[in-house]
């Protein structure tokens, strides 16, 4: 893709091939394409025009101290991704699902979000995890192998993270249908109206489970907004491999209204999702947001994408960084400084060594707590495994003694 060309044709092929941003030279005007909302351009200048008034609207309240906060989430967020990478490779964690430079579709769409709404995420919304309350450490509980999810979903009205593609999908439309039915849409109350949010992937649009979702969310009217994180990449399968249009256009064919929203741009994802909000609550139905964002890091931390994208492509997205941007309009409108930068630093440092402490705290798991919270009553296939698993372990026995474990569950 040429970046520099922006005659029409080019960004009509840029638009066909998946990217509506590539036609953008500087980022001081608008895409070509005019599906996608976007209030603040990568140089960091205020985006005005007549079509995107009503959403400039929706910001209008974010005062400096506002955008102050909205920077510092970005940057506290992509510390814990940073500092949880690292914990990974130095063997602290199985596993772990960045969300580099998908900060801005995360901490726009969360911050949007009243105390009552309930969300559903996949498992790489750390950012809306961050808004919503949550303890961030708790979330390498579960990437440690501790357990199945580390917070109390009630506490914050967030879900435990859904490994499965898609499935968490059909959760909650159907507690969207439920809050319905307990009288929580549309009685004009902002303290008692819910909506509910669900967090996927462009890949999850593939699944069975997402296309069901639609389908009981359209007809039954829930209050249920679908965001859909749109990095380009299901693992290794770029976005116009499953698509021959835009995501959000699939919503149409079940008569649910869309928005596609550049995901780099914090202003624009809180708009598009307060707006959506607000029509789940009133009683107007489900929305479908595609927030076009990129995954600057891999799939997860077992996967290798410089087998299957180009370097190019991937600085092409770092200059489209949506930290960056809101750092640029800060300084821009003399709301930003190296005094509150310094600040946000040491804010950074002590919640990285934060994490790094409490992590290194948890000890292993042991071995025999793969068998523990499966199913909330016993179970006869899962007792029959840890059974199977007793007698595995006791076949090692040392000169007919069994071995014993220490208080990680390691043999001895």
């Amino acid at each position: 893709m040429n970046q520099q060309n922006t005659a029409p044709a080019a960004a009509l092929a840029a638009e066909r091939a998946g990217d509506p941003l590539a036609a953008t030279d500087t980022g001081a005007t608008l895409p070509v394409d005019a599906d996608l909302l976007q209030l603040l351009t990568p140089a960091g200048v205020r985006v005005e025009t007549p079509e995107n008034a009503t959403y400039r609207e929706r910001v209008a309240h974010l005062d400096a101290d506002a955008l102050r906060g909205l920077y510092r989430d970005m940057v506290l967020a992509r510390r814990f991704d940073d500092e949880a990478t690292s914990l990974q490779r130095q063997g602290e964690l199985g596993l772990f699902p960045q969300a580099l430079g998908q900060e801005a579709a995360q901490i726009g769409s969360g911050r949007a979000l009243a105390p009552q709404d309930y969300v559903f995420p996949s498992y790489r919304e750390h950012g809306v995890a961050w808004t919503r309350g949550v303890d961030v450490a708790d979330i390498l509980r579960q990437f440690r192998g501790i357990d199945h999810g580390g917070w109390d979903p009630q506490a914050h009205n967030f879900h435990l993270y859904t490994l499965v593609i898609g499935s968490h999908t059909l959760h909650a439309t159907g507690y969207a249908m439920g809050v319905q039915r307990d009288g929580l849409v549309g009685t004009g109350d902002p303290a008692k109206d819910t909506a509910v949010v669900t967090y996927f992937g462009d890949g999850a649009t593939s699944q069975g489970d997402v296309s069901e979702a639609l389908v009981f969310a359209a007809v039954n009217e829930s209050p249920v907004v679908f965001f859909c994180q749109n990095n380009q990449w299901a693992i290794s399968e770029p976005t116009t491999k499953q698509s021959r249009v835009p995501i959000h256009q699939r919503a149409h064919g079940f008569g649910i209204p869309s928005l596609r929203v550049d995901g780099n741009d914090v202003l624009a994802c809180y708009a598009a999702t307060a707006e959506a909000l607000e029509r789940a609550r009133s009683g107007g139905g489900p929305t479908f947001i595609e927030a076009y964002t990129y995954r600057m890091g891999a799939h997860t931390t077992s996967d290798d994408p410089t087998r299957y994208r180009t370097s190019e492509q991937e600085e092409l997205w770092r200059r489209r960084d949506p930290i960056d941007r809101l750092r640029l309009l800060l300084e821009a409108e003399g709301a930003w400084d190296e005094q509150r930068a310094a600040a946000l630093d040491a804010e950074g440092d002590a919640l990285g060594e934060r994490l790094r402490t409490f992590v290194r705290g948890l000890g292993r798991p042991s071995t025999e707590s793969m068998f523990e919270h499966v199913y909330a009553t016993e179970h006869a296939v899962v007792t029959a495994e840890r059974r199977w698993f007793e007698e595995y372990e006791a076949s090692f026995a040392d000169d007919g003694a069994s071995r014993t474990h220490d208080q990680h569950g390691g043999a001895r």
